[in-house]
């Protein structure tokens, strides 16, 4: 018998939500995390926006989970009094000619089933947020924010009150088959080995890296995982919007974005940086990039009222950053082993979709 029913690598919020729905299940769980505290990269390094889900292809798994995964998100943290308030979001056309790129996204939010989603001009959306620039504007009123952490550490409790544990400080070193499943080793303070009938590989950046250590996955079925950093400013001044804002999307990327803090601030980013290394470095230069992008829809804005704050580092996979790569998720269908799952590429939307994204895995597993 083996130790353990399930192991999952990878304490953000897609492996902490995993975890939850494979002990809701009554199964055994241990997290594995190599940094003292959960939620460490990815996750925590994000602008903990929950996203409506009009930006993903219809069919597509983000465009399915996070739609899904929002309205979960919001009942859970409901349930919990965690932070997780529907705040609306403007998507603004700052000209004629991004026009065209709203009423895109306005269908494609409609074959998402994304409720609560309105077309306005110019003078309707500046009746909401004085300040803005813009033509016509999208609002979202189910967009929206988060505590990512209050959220991680429910989903971490929820574990550990079923038997399960987090094993912190714990890095994933390898593992091989097994006749009662998986056979793992960490390393650390604790190295140990134990064994396992399933064992779910999430861990974000290091996804690719992880999957290599499996004996018997080959090279070949691993997609090669990239980073894609983007870097935060805060504004210090006083906040001009009191909801999201985010410019009409372009071949570029989406510009741009300000959220609204906690602390009656604003925080504008992140920006798109395919860099080699995980560095979480903010060049203060940057500001003079930044206040150029804002000023399109906020004209007032003063380069230096911007502070640098923080990075976040996105995996992406796909031989083409900037083109939409779906969530991956790999089980034996794909790759042949039984009770091993790899899940790649999971970026944005990925907190807004944890919720129902552990779920989805756990079902998968379960059903293998």
């Amino acid at each position: 018998m083996a130790d353990w029913d399930s192991v999952i690598v990878g304490a953000g919020a897609v492996g902490l939500a995993t975890g939850r729905a494979l002990a809701a299940h009554g199964l055994s769980v241990v997290v594995l995390e190599r940094h003292e505290r959960f939620g460490e990269e990815t996750s925590a390094r994000n602008s903990e926006v929950i996203h409506a889900g009009l930006y993903y292809p219809p069919g597509s798994l983000k465009a399915q989970l996070c739609v899904a995964g929002r309205r979960a998100l919001y009942q859970y943290c409901a349930a919990r009094r965690i932070e997780a308030r529907a705040i609306g979001k403007l998507i603004v056309a700052v000209n004629d000619g991004e026009l065209p790129a709203l009423r895109d996204l306005l269908e494609r939010g409609a074959k998402n089933d994304v409720e609560g989603l309105r077309l306005m001009d110019g003078p309707a959306a500046r009746a909401l947020e004085p300040q803005l620039r813009c033509v016509a504007a999208i609002h979202s009123d189910q967009s929206g924010v988060v505590d990512s952490h209050g959220y991680m550490l429910a989903l971490l409790g929820e574990i550990e009150d079923a038997g399960g544990a987090l094993a912190r400080a714990a890095p994933f070193e390898g593992a091989n088959a097994h006749p009662d499943g998986w056979q793992v080793r960490i390393g650390g303070v604790g190295a140990s080995a134990f064994t396992t009938r399933m064992l779910i590989l999430c861990p974000g950046l290091g996804a690719s890296e992880a999957a290599a250590k499996v004996e018997g996955l080959a090279a070949a079925a691993i997609p090669e995982t990239r980073y894609a950093k983007g870097v935060y400013f805060r504004y210090a001044g006083p906040a001009p919007f009191s909801r999201l804002i985010y410019p009409a999307p372009s071949v570029a990327g989406h510009g741009v974005h300000y959220t609204p803090m906690a602390d009656g601030r604003g925080r504008f980013g992140p920006d798109f940086e395919m860099v080699d290394a995980i560095d979480y470095q903010v060049d203060p230069a940057r500001a003079v990039t930044f206040a150029a992008g804002i000023a399109r829809y906020w004209p007032p804005v003063e380069a230096d009222r911007l502070v640098a704050d923080y990075a976040g580092i996105r995996p992406k996979i796909g031989a083409a950053p900037a083109r939409f790569e779906d969530f991956r998720i790999d089980g034996p269908d794909a790759h042949g082993l039984a009770g091993l799952f790899c899940l790649y590429g999971i970026d944005s939307p990925g907190l807004t979709s944890s919720f129902v994204l552990g779920a989805h895995v756990a079902d998968l597993a379960l059903a293998a």
